[in-house]
């Protein structure tokens, strides 16, 4: 297993963070509370207020419950656990990894910070970043709502199992031959390392919800931005081509950001487009959306997001396409 070792955070260099950022928002809204009154009652900010508020209201929870997934084990779980229940071979337990991820409940936001923490414990990188693309896709939840949101094509939870777990599966395996440790940088936690195990718990919970959810802000922001400006006239144009509704599907899963236990039913919404293009739709966005980007770059790195996200949204469009094409 390869063990990625924290970098020192340098106060020499201590950067703006996401409570210094909430805190000049919040001042700003404060003192700026009568003009913005005004624009708030604008159509346009009422849309972007109500999807802002969605994403979050949908990503919360599953981020909390990830948060404390993620204390639990990087103080309680022994990494002896993970030598253990993990085949030592790294291109085995790639895929056992993502299989795991059928079994846990939980949503790409809360995936992040687990994923981050298997790290931690020296879990190979490969197998710990294919859980965190295999667990928000295929586990029950997920399934299940898909299978309600299409009645009439049960064929489509079977295809979107095969395409996501072929996915991580195979991102697993790029990354295990491909990838490098220097590109993952975990945030340093030395106060971890001193603490008993209940404050080291808590510490590790409060750091990573405001870590995390900072990213999470930002990124439903940028969410909602998209949702306004995008012309809804745009849509109908590319779903009467074939391939570019497929590609258009694929870009509207990144920028929708919407938690993948509810995006099945904003799919099965779009009837002008075809299965296969919806398909693409709900393996894309799980797997790669602004505010993934966002809480990934928070949580592994610049380095890690620029090379990861790109590669698994161009795997996702291949496999949900050509699962699509055999499966629909």
């Amino acid at each position: 297993m390869t063990l990625v070792k924290d970098r020192p955070a340098d106060p020499r260099h201590r950067v703006i963070g996401s409570v210094e950022v909430l805190a000049a928002v919040l001042i700003l809204l404060v003192i700026l509370r009568g003009p913005l009154s005004g624009v708030v009652s604008g159509a346009r900010m009422q849309t972007w207020t109500t999807v802002f508020v969605s994403v979050l209201v949908q990503a919360v929870p599953f981020l909390v419950f990830g948060v404390l997934l993620s204390a639990v084990i990087a103080v309680f779980v022994p990494s002896s656990f993970w030598a253990r229940a993990l085949p030592s071979r790294p291109a085995l337990a790639v895929p056992a990894a993502s299989l795991a991820g059928v079994v846990l409940p939980g949503c790409e936001c809360g995936s992040v910070p687990v994923a981050g923490s298997l790290i931690r414990r020296g879990v190979t990188p490969a197998a710990a970043l294919a859980f965190l693309l295999a667990a928000p896709a295929i586990n029950p939840i997920v399934l299940t709502a898909t299978a309600v949101a299409f009645p009439g094509n049960p064929e489509m939870v079977a295809a979107r199992a095969v395409a996501s777990l072929a996915v991580a599966v195979l991102m697993g395996w790029l990354w295990l031959r491909l990838g490098r440790a220097d590109w993952i940088r975990l945030p340093h936690r030395p106060d971890l390392d001193r603490a008993s195990k209940g404050e080291a718990f808590w510490s590790a919970v409060r750091h990573d919800v405001v870590h995390a959810g900072g990213f999470l802000v930002l990124g439903a922001a940028a969410a909602a931005t998209i949702n306004v400006l995008v012309p809804e006239a745009w849509l109908q144009t590319l779903a009467a081509n074939p391939a570019l509704s497929v590609l258009a599907l694929a870009v509207l899963a990144v920028l929708l950001s919407i938690c993948s236990e509810a995006d099945a039913f904003v799919a099965a919404s779009l009837s002008q487009f075809s299965l296969t293009s919806r398909l693409v739709f709900l393996v894309v966005g799980p797997m790669v959306d602004l505010k993934l980007i966002a809480m990934q770059t928070g949580v592994f790195g610049r380095a890690f997001a620029s090379r990861f996200a790109p590669a698994t949204f161009a795997l996702a469009v291949v496999a949900g396409t050509l699962t699509g094409l055999v499966l629909l």
